[in-house]
């Protein structure tokens, strides 16, 4: 295989995108380590993806940078609390009702009394109206169906009528 060929193949595309197989890597870097050409064209493959890439890059917003030291500065100063270690007798202790361990940690209840799905307001009128024309739909689609069989048959008995008239 000729070395131009070999650096026409794309492979070494693929090697700078990072979507190589194992043994492309292993053969890239041999014929790199083997003949200064692919070494050649892979570093100029490499300086036109990162030109490529500054120059298709967007700024970000000017504030930006603020936000993120922000960010950070609240996390830095948040106050510094150890997270608590599982122990499994606290885990049983959950599990028969401690009080003092199920006051100290909130849950949410799980299981309602009511079997109903409560919505919003608004809601309601979206799913009946959805109801409705769901309703129109399957009439209209019948109305059509039956006008669709109806012409169907005065077809078929224009066609025998045809049939008749012929003979």
């Amino acid at each position: 295989m000729k070395i131009e060929d070999y650096i026409e193949s794309g492979i070494l595309e693929t090697f700078v995108m990072g979507a190589a197989s194992d043994d492309e890597v292993k053969q890239l870097l041999y014929m790199k380590a083997s003949y200064p050409q692919v070494d050649e064209a892979l570093q100029q493959l490499e300086k036109d993806m990162e030109r490529i890439a500054m120059n298709m890059a967007i700024a970000p917003p000017p504030n930006t940078w603020n936000k993120i030291e922000q960010e950070i500065n609240d996390i830095i100063l948040r106050d510094k609390t150890e997270p608590q270690k599982f122990s499994p007798k606290r885990e049983h202790e959950e599990f028969n009702g401690n009080k003092a361990y199920n006051n100290q940690h909130q849950y949410i209840e799980v299981e309602a009394e009511s079997s109903h799905m409560k919505i919003h307001k608004n809601w309601k009128w979206v799913f009946a109206a959805i109801f409705v024309l769901g309703k129109i739909f399957l009439g209209c689609a019948i109305y059509f169906y039956l006008e669709n069989r109806q012409a169907q048959q005065q077809l078929q008995e224009l066609k025998t009528e045809l049939k008749q008239v012929k003979k």
